[in-house]
Order: C-alpha cells, then structure tokens, then sequence
C-alpha cells in the first residue's frame, strides 16, 4: 500500500458552519486505545478510554421482525399522514405481499456491564435493529415511523431517510439523503412532512435473473449531512433474502447452516469511543472521520458466542465510521484458521474460497462457514481484527499482533449437521458486451477541507450524469491523495473489472455494491442499470465523507 499523505487541513467553510449552528451536540478531542487528530472546531480537553474487561457479555442475537397489519393501508402513491414522496415505480407488478412497521425511536442500551446505560437511536429501539427475513420474488413494503425526540440533546438529527444497501428497488424507496422525514406530522419548514414513510421492497432479482440475487442487505440511515451521526448512534439492520438455492433449510437447495440467529448469525462489526465517565462519545464536527476505541459486535463490547460443534454461518457487516477491519479466525496460540468464504457484497460466488483472512471497508460484507466440529469440546477461538489503523485516512500496512480478539467462541458439544459447504454455489450469469460501452470517470478526492467526486460537492439537485437504462457503462473510479474510499454504488451491484489494470482479486470475482479503494487506486467496473428510473446516488461509504458532500446523483433515463 503506497503511503501518500495529505497535507490537507480542515477549514471552516459554509457548509461546516452551517452544521455547527444547527448541531446541538458537544464535542471534544477524545483521546483512548487509537488517538487521532481533532478538528479545528474542537475543543482541546483529552478524555482517557476505560477499560473493560473482554469476553463478559454474550453475544447479542438480532431479534427476527415479524410482519404486521397497516393502517392506513399503503399504496403506490402517498397515503394520508405519510411524508410526501414519489408514486412507487412498478407496485402493481409487484404489489406487497408482506407488511413490516418499524418504530424508529430512541431507548435505553448498555454496551458492556461494566458501562453505565446510554441513549440510542434504534429501529424498534434496538441496537441492530430487527433482522429482516425475506425470500426473493416476495415483495415487501416497510412502513418506517419516525419517533425521534425533537428536542434532543447531543449529535445526530431527528430527520431521517433509509436506505436497503443494495436494495433493487425504486427512487422513492431508496432513502436517496436529502428525502428524508420529520417525526413532525405537518411544518411549513419540513421539506417532506409526514409521521411516517412507506418503502417498497419488490424482492426480485436484477433484470429477474436468479444469478443475480442478493442474499445479505443491511438498512441504515442516510440523512443527509448526518448519516454517520445517526448511524452511530445505532440506526442500523440486517434485510436477509433467501431463494430456491439460499433456501434458509438444510434439507433443500445448497444445504448451507441454516436457521437465522441459530447456526446462521448476522454479526454488525462496529468500533465506539467511549469518555473517562464510560459514556458514548462521538464528535460532530470532525470533517475527516471517526475512530472509536473499543470494538464491537452486534452492539457489545468484545461479546463471547458459544457454539455447537457443527457448522455456522457468519454474516460479517463493516458498519463502522472510518475503520476497516481485517477479520482472522484464531487458536489461543493465535494461529490462523481456515473458513469457508461463500459470499462477497451478500452476492454467493460461483464455488468457495478457503481463507484465512478478510478485508472489509465501510458497508462491505462477507459470508463465511466455520465448521467447528473440527475442534474438541472446550476449545476456544477468536475472530480477530488484525489491521493497524490510528488514523482515518486509511489503515496501515503493518498488522497488529496478536491483533484485537473481537469475540471469544467457546465449542461445545458436537451435534447432528445436515449442514454442507457445497462444491458449487451459484451460477454466475455471463457479463455484458464491453465493446463500445461508454466510460466515465470519477476521482475522489479533497478539495478545499470537503470531500469532492470530480472536483464537485454534493448538490441533490444536479444531475452529475444521466444513465441510459439496460445500457452497460465502465466506470473509472480513482483514489486521490493519501485516502482510502471505500465507493457504493446505489440500486444495482457491479462487476470488479480491474485493480490498478490487474485483475480483480478472488473475493471480488463476483458481483458487488462497495469497493475499496486504498490510497493511489484505480479500478474500472462495469456497471448496468436496468430494472427502474430516476435518481439515485454514489458515494464514499467514510461516513464523514459522504456527510460532506463526496456524493452524486445520478439519473436512470429511459
């Protein structure tokens, strides 16, 4: 990795100044495991990180949402007390048949034992929010209501808008970042009035393709200039689909661990800061990014899993602020494990990989197999992150050894498996013709203290490019300066053309939504938008960067 550090400083521009008025939140210069560098808004005073013993609490298993009655029931076009939007493209195609509510409210959430209660903001009041279970060519509509207190104190906004990361849906169910929604029921200021927002989830595969399905989506907040604000603060899930070969059931289809919070477990990768006083800290105004200072899964602090000796399914989820994370399984002597690498991006491959390692950028995920009956009753393991990183910009190339041990599986006893690791996954359907697509190019880089895509911040008003429908592009997308970024791509996923004119390496052989790009990279992709129009987004999945302004629209056109 080439070490090419910016010179660059943040500087209080309009739009910095705009945040610091309308933020009711305090910030200091926090100070713990991994320091950084605080914002000139900042002020200077150092808050020590406590420590906290490991391995205390279980391992949170995400609550399954169930299904519910609506009412008033929804329709294409905005039914009475629901936020103004668009008509639901394609809704009499794929007219819901399954109906969730959530409650987006604030709650009570301990992090660790020895850490006192603190107030989240959860989806159902939960910290991640329920798992949504779902099966392909099933549509859904999800009926978000906005309970955010008005008058709270501290970071993050009351305003929200969420988005299926890597969702096949229509404009108006994309949480495009400047639709978003008051807990208000009516205000003459509101951009979209209304207590709640109903988003249309269709469920099917890209262009009805069964190659082309996605089976591990998350759903966060993506309000504009306070995504990682309210991200943060816990509005975050899993939305997992399963079809004919991904069938959830061992007995059926490719036979993978099965059983959702059982052998099959979301794990939401997440690093916090907490003060001397042991209470969440998070600073609004740091233009670069946000390191915490201990290390969490599924909302705890270095939880331990006990497992039976058969195999599991992990559903590994980067959904932290700025840190990448690079994931081992270990011994207690700290030697690396092999495990199953089937999916990238939620996107099963084409036939296994056996690794010993993963890397994962904000909003990437990866599904793996452990077989643990491999190991006597009684041993016990670690998922560890490795990579060193005290600065937001980008990790390190040196690792840490032994690394930081996330969670602590403890074996059990071996029990009956009809679970297998199949030779063969899924079908990888055949890549669009390259010759002649158009090429557009995109540079990521700083300008003027913000984040900028071609030398452009975030209008949601200007179109900054108009894509042809069913037409294949070659994106370009580069690096600048001594950042990492990694890029999401909204409403379809994408083929890994190159990495700096080589080829793409194994993990991203399949499709995807997010790519990392390290400091000085390039790669081409190939993207194609077929299924819906309108506007839609890409960006830095670096919360920060993305709040300020490395994002564009771009419109699907007939």
């Amino acid at each position: 990795m080439t070490d090419l550090l910016s010179n660059d400083t943040p500087k209080l521009n309009r739009r910095r100044l705009l945040k610091l008025g309308i933020t009711s939140g305090v910030a200091t210069t926090a100070y713990g495991l991994f320091p950084h560098q605080a914002s000139d808004a900042v002020a200077d005073t150092a808050l020590v990180t406590p420590y906290l013993q490991p391995f205390l609490d279980p391992l949170p298993i995400p609550l399954i949402k169930a299904p519910a009655i609506l009412a008033p029931p929804p329709d294409k076009f905005p039914v009475v007390g629901e936020a103004g939007r668009d008509p639901h493209q394609r809704f009499e195609e794929f007219r819901p048949q399954v109906f969730y509510e959530i409650n987006v409210r604030a709650a009570r959430h301990r992090f660790h034992m020895q850490l006192p209660e603190e107030q989240i903001w959860g989806y159902d009041g939960l910290l991640p929010g329920p798992t949504f279970v779902g099966r392909v060519n099933t549509s859904a509509l999800v009926r978000f209501r906005n309970q955010l207190p008005l008058d709270h104190v501290g970071f993050g906004s009351p305003e929200i808008a969420t988005h299926l990361h890597s969702g096949h849906v229509g404009p108006a169910s994309d949480g495009f970042a400047s639709d978003y929604f008051s807990p208000r029921k009516a205000g003459p200021t509101l951009r979209y009035p209304g207590a709640f927002y109903d988003y249309h989830y269709p469920n099917f595969p890209h262009a009805g393709d069964m190659r082309e399905i996605t089976n591990t989506l998350w759903y966060h907040d993506h309000r504009d200039e306070f995504t990682a604000a309210n991200v943060y603060k816990g509005l975050a899930g899993f939305y997992l689909l399963f079809d004919p070969l991904d069938t959830g059931n061992e007995a059926t289809g490719l036979r993978l661990p099965s059983g959702v919070g059982r052998y099959d477990i979301p794990m939401l990768l997440q690093d916090k800061k907490f003060d001397a006083g042991g209470n969440l800290f998070f600073d609004q105004f740091d233009t670069e990014g946000f390191l915490g200072n201990h290390f969490l899964i599924n909302g705890k602090v270095q939880p331990y899993f006990r497992v039976e000796g058969r195999k599991y399914r992990f559903r590994f989820l980067n959904g932290s602020m700025a840190r990448y994370f690079e994931m081992y399984l270990t011994d207690e002597r700290d030697l690396n494990q092999d495990f199953a690498f089937i999916a990238s991006d939620g996107n099963l491959l084409g036939r296994p990989l056996t690794l010993k390692k993963i890397l994962l950028g904000m909003g990437e995920r990866a599904d793996i197999i452990v077989d643990f009956s491999r190991y006597a009753p009684g041993t016990v393991l670690y998922l560890v992150n490795r990579i060193a990183q005290d600065d937001p910009r980008k990790p390190r190339e040196d690792r840490l050894y032994p690394g930081i041990r996330m969670l602590r599986i403890e074996v059990g006893e071996r029990t009956p498996d009809n679970s297998v690791i199949p030779a063969l996954l899924r079908p990888q359907g055949p890549r669009a013709n390259l010759v002649g697509a158009r090429r557009r190019t995109w540079k990521f880089e700083r300008n003027n203290g913000q984040w900028s895509i071609n030398g452009k911040f975030f209008d949601p008003e200007r179109v900054d490019a108009a894509v042809k429908q069913g037409v294949s592009e070659i994106w370009e997308l580069e690096a600048g300066g001594g950042w990492a970024h990694p890029i999401h791509i909204h409403l379809e996923d994408f083929w890994v053309l190159s990495i700096n004119g080589k080829p793409a390496p194994p993990e991203w052989a399949g499709r995807k939504d997010t790519i990392s790009l390290l400091p000085g990279w390039r790669a081409e992709v190939l993207v194609r938008f077929r299924d819906f129009t309108g506007k839609y987004m890409m960006h830095c999945h670096q919360h920060a960067h993305e709040d300020h302004a490395m994002m564009i629209r771009f419109d699907v056109v007939p």
